[in-house]
């Protein structure tokens, strides 16, 4: 597929980058000294992960490391954003580090910056220490004070490597999918819950970004999910759902982060539940709204929502329910989450929407005083095979992202600063409850071997790399 006019019209210094993160690739779960996580737990829980795969392997980043390095620096990329195992760190979740685990990150960074690739990495992509889980996990507050100090450590192990760091991957996916509907470790059902995680998820945030200006970390933000909400019609009543609905998945995290308050109608939906944010402390909003360098964006797909009353006008309108693992929960919100039948969507059943990266981006940067954004996270997954060749020929997932960029390049010729683009992801890997059945990966894993192949995808994103390398703007 050709390289678009829109694509090659990047300025100098676009930051081009792919992603990864820790439990989905290292394995090595119990080497030099890791700890158990809570997806080490979940996913040996029978019932909780498709086909009962677990990370335990992976693609065994841990061993193949330099072989990764390799893919990387090959890519022409500029950053590779991946993750820090805490368990590694600290296998409990407090107290001194464990040596090995540093080193083990050490080895990555400087190999990264021998490659001429810069380090992006993220304190926390899910994989909770099971020693703070059973002390109440995120819904307890000392959670939240022990990833500060762990922060610590790590910036202070690192930060002469790193150019910028991310604080929390997604917290929504730690609070809902963990606490609130099960779908992610560590699997419970509790809206209450949910809701105190969000709160101290926030107040982590805070605590690592203060921790990683005392070490003078270079750049330090967060990376968030959000979603473009849209009401399947003019109906107060679909138009109170996608509020709803909005507020739990975007307003939340960026109302906190970038105003310093929780927004009003959110906090009224969950004063019934326990303990809810009855947890909010005094001075926590002023801590969790310091002052960032960037915004991580990720963004899969669009939220189309009515209320459950219009379920029977939705269907003779052509849309259908939609319930998909990444998507927000709904049913203690009272949303009913809808989709347009006949649409192109990706394995995961995401429908594909290029437009609605840009509309996001917009709305971001329209409704909040926000630092540069990195698009952290972009990527699909297909049903990838290899050829009689030994060839893996994925045209869609180079439509998808090919399009998805050009989305960028919409926004910011609307005036949005978008500074960078990570896809998602380098690698083949361990997708949480989808276990090892589905495929982001620009390089195909073959997981009985381990033997890494590049796709089409891989050698598309290298050209395209190249491409905007070249071109002064």
């Amino acid at each position: 597929m050709p390289i678009t006019a829109a694509q090659s019209a990047f300025p100098q210094g676009f930051v081009w980058g792919v992603s990864t993160a820790s439990y989905q690739i290292e394995g090595a779960v119990d080497a030099d000294g890791r700890g158990t996580s809570i997806w080490d737990t979940f996913s040996h829980t029978p019932g909780r992960v498709y086909n009962g795969d677990t990370g335990d392997r992976a693609c065994d980043h841990y061993h193949r490391l330099d072989e990764d390095l390799d893919l990387i620096a090959s890519l022409g990329i500029g950053s590779y954003r991946f993750s820090i195992a805490w368990p590694r760190i600290q296998p409990d979740g407090r107290g001194p580090a464990n040596q090995a685990g540093l080193d083990f990150y050490r080895r990555l960074v400087d190999g990264l910056r021998s490659r001429g690739v810069t380090a992006t990495p993220t304190l926390y992509h899910w994989d909770l220490p099971q020693a703070l889980e059973d002390a109440g996990g995120w819904v307890a507050r000392e959670t939240a004070e022990r990833f500060g100090e762990y922060a610590r450590i790590v910036a202070e192990a690192l930060g002469d490597g790193v150019e910028r760091w991310i604080t929390l991957n997604e917290p929504w996916c730690s609070a809902w999918h963990g606490y609130g509907n099960g779908l992610h470790a560590p699997g419970q059902t509790d809206p209450g819950a949910a809701a105190a995680a969000t709160h101290h998820l926030m107040l982590a945030h805070g605590r690592a970004v203060s921790a990683l200006r005392d070490a003078s970390a270079s750049g330090v933000g967060i990376t968030l999910n959000l979603v473009p909400v849209r009401a399947a019609s003019e109906d107060p009543a679909d138009l109170a759902a996608a509020r709803r609905l909005d507020g739990n998945a975007n307003r939340l995290w960026l109302d906190s982060i970038f105003e310093g308050h929780y927004p009003e109608d959110m906090l009224e939906h969950y004063a019934g539940m326990t303990p809810g944010f009855s947890v909010v402390q005094d001075g926590d909003l002023a801590a969790i709204c310091a002052p960032l360098d960037f915004l991580g964006i990720n963004y899969y797909s669009p939220a189309l929502v009515a209320d459950p009353s219009s379920a029977e006008r939705a269907r003779t309108e052509g849309l259908v329910a939609s319930r998909v693992e990444s998507e927000p929960a709904t049913d203690e919100l009272g949303v009913l989450r809808l989709g347009h039948a006949g649409t192109d969507r990706t394995a995961m059943g995401w429908e594909i929407e290029p437009a609605g990266l840009t509309e996001l981006l917009r709305r971001v940067d329209r409704d909040y005083d926000i630092p540069p954004i990195y698009i952290t996270e972009n990527g699909a997954a297909y049903y990838d095979y290899l050829d009689p060749e030994g060839r893996v020929l994925d045209d869609e997932r180079i439509a998808y992202i090919d399009s998805h960029i050009g989305a960028v390049a919409d926004a910011m010729e609307a005036g949005v600063d978008v500074r960078g683009y990570f896809c998602w992801s380098l690698l083949d890997n361990f997708e949480w409850g989808r276990g090892y059945s589905k495929r982001f990966g620009l390089v195909y894993i073959d997981y009985p071997t381990g033997t890494r192949i590049p796709k089409k995808s891989y050698a598309w994103y290298r050209d395209l790399v190249a491409a905007n390398r070249a071109v002064p703007v």
